[in-house]
Parts: C-alpha cells; structure tokens; sequence
C-alpha cells in the first residue's frame, strides 16, 4: 500500500487546493461579505462542499485545511471556519481520492489522547488519505485560552509527535488503547521549526509544509531542509489570482501571483526546478468564479504535472494506489 505521503510527491511536482474554497479577498467578495453580515476573514462556506467534491473529481491531488480554533479580528482571518477534525472527517466522507491535509494542526495546545483518536479516526473514515501537518502555533491568544504553557510549548510539542507515532502505547496504563489503531504510520509534517532545532525536525518529521516564497526563496529553504531531512516531501503554497487571459504575464505579490495559465505554469516549473513536491493553491484572492478557475487549470495545467491527458480526470488512488 502506498502511504498518502509517497502519493503526495508521486511522478514529481503534484497540485492540491487550500481551503477555504472562496474567493472572499477580492473587491467583490468583501462586498458579498458585508451584505451578508459575516466577520473580516469569514469566508462564505455555501459552496465549499460542491468545490471539494469538483477538486476531487478533477484530479487535484490534495486538499489542505487550516486548524483556528478561536477568531481573533486582530487577524482577521477565520480560515475555512469549521473545526479541523470534524471537517476532515465530513469531507473524508463526501470525497473519494483527493489526500487530506492539515496546515497546520497546533499540537500543544490540544488534548493529546483526542488528538490521537480524533487523527486516526479521519485516517480510517478517509481510506488513509490523511496527512497531518503540525506545527507549535503563531497566534499568542489561544495558549492562555486553553490553559497551556508558552513557553513550554517545544517540549509539549516533542511529547505529542512521540505519542501519535507510538498510538499512545508508552503512555497509557497496560490494557487500555485508542481505537481505532492506525494501519499505516501517519504522516506528519511539520510547519516551521516548532521550537525545534533543525537536525530534530528532519529526522523526526515526514515532510515539510513551508510559507509561500519565490522559487529562490525555496530553493535555499530546501536545500536546508535536504540537508537535514534527505528526499523527505517539501511542500508550500501559492495564492493565485488566474487571469482569463491564458499569456498574461505574472504580477507578484507577497505570497502569490496574478497572471495567466501560462505564468502559473512557468512559476510552477521554477518551484519544481527549486526542488519543491507540492503546491497548494489558495484562491481567496482569485476574481474568478472557482469552478471555472479549477477547470482551466485541470485542463491545461494538471497534465503538465501529472502526466495525464489534457481534460482527463484521473483518480489520485488510481495513480498513488494509497
């Protein structure tokens, strides 16, 4: 059985969508938002069901979801709203090959045996389909919030690692478990350092999740994490705006780009020469309708990447068999 790991970087550079399927930071969307009461950083959710399934059935590789568990208008942004877990379970049962994964669960300020039971849970419901991204967490609001210690949070974070990749067997007393058991190692990447030191990150972590950058950017962040990690997955994000205009040149802006098929076919080949496996695509600042925006790029940029015939929507377990 292929782990959804190896299926992630299968035939080279593979494409995958980030959640939220909106395009809510764009002039219209803002627009929609206010008519619709919702808060700065809510996305509308109406069609996200609708868009995972067209993912999924277009041959995108992976679907990433964020884990926020309290809004904080500082922010200002909600990411795909719902709670990580019992969205990946809904869409693990909506979805049939699309992977599933997090960017990035914030481990130390969770419950560590749900944690365990609430992953292997998606990995079973999902058919193996989930990758888990951690990370230690960036928003000083929520460790007080749920009564966790900052500055202790590496040390928790080490813990937790050590907990999923044992099923909790070292820490539980003789003749209690979690259920279900995992029948297959889960995968987990890492975001950032997690208050770790590299050499521990690379050897302990199955793949990396890094910030959007330029394909210079990148190709000094992975060889970094090469040198501590080997041919472990590296993967990263692009927020795109894709034009009508197949040969619009590329406009870039921190994080992503604007420009047509074309740019984003080049950009991606430059994040592929820099030696990056996946990218994610974030739409939010998208003009366009999303469906329309993941057609075009099904069809003309996926079979770049996936070696597949233009237009054809092939299975993701059909290529990876995870």
């Amino acid at each position: 059985m292929t782990t959804s790991l190896a299926c992630l970087a299968d035939g080279g550079l593979s494409i995958g969508i980030e959640a939220p399927l909106d395009n809510d930071w764009t002039s219209a969307g803002e627009q929609s938002r206010r008519q619709a009461d919702r808060r700065p950083g809510e996305p509308d959710l109406q069609r996200h069901a609708e868009l995972a399934q067209l993912a999924d059935r277009l041959g995108f590789r992976a679907l990433w979801v964020r884990d926020v568990p309290v809004y904080d208008p500082s922010f200002g942004d909600a990411a795909q709203v719902f709670e990580v877990f019992s969205y990946l379970g809904y869409l693990a049962g909506i979805t049939r090959d699309i992977l599933l994964g997090t960017a990035a669960v914030v481990l130390p300020i969770r419950e560590p045996l749900l944690t365990l039971k609430s992953a292997a849970t998606v990995q079973r419901l999902s058919g193996n389909r989930l990758m888990l991204g951690v990370a230690s967490g960036d928003r000083p609001v929520e460790y007080p919030l749920f009564g966790r210690d900052f500055v202790g949070r590496g040390d928790n974070f080490r813990e937790q690692v050590a907990l999923l990749r044992d099923g909790a067997q070292s820490s539980l007393p003789s003749g209690l478990d979690v259920l279900p058991r995992m029948e297959a190692p889960l995968p987990l990447l890492v975001a950032g350092l997690a208050q770790q030191s590299p050499a521990w990150v690379g050897q302990n972590m199955d793949g990396c999740l890094a910030y959007p950058g330029t394909p210079e950017d990148h190709a000094r962040r992975v060889a970094a994490w090469r040198a501590v990690a080997g041919d472990k997955p590296y993967a990263s994000f692009i927020h795109l705006d894709l034009s009508e205009r197949a040969d619009e040149p590329m406009l870039r802006w921190r994080f992503g780009l604007r420009g047509g098929r074309q740019a984003l076919v080049a950009e991606l080949r430059a994040l592929h020469a820099a030696g990056v496996d996946h990218v994610g695509l974030h739409f939010r600042r998208n003009r366009r309708p999303l469906d329309e925006t993941f057609h075009e790029i099904a069809e003309h940029v996926l079979p770049v990447f996936h070696a597949r015939p233009a237009g054809a929507a092939v299975p993701a377990q059909e290529i990876c068999h995870v």
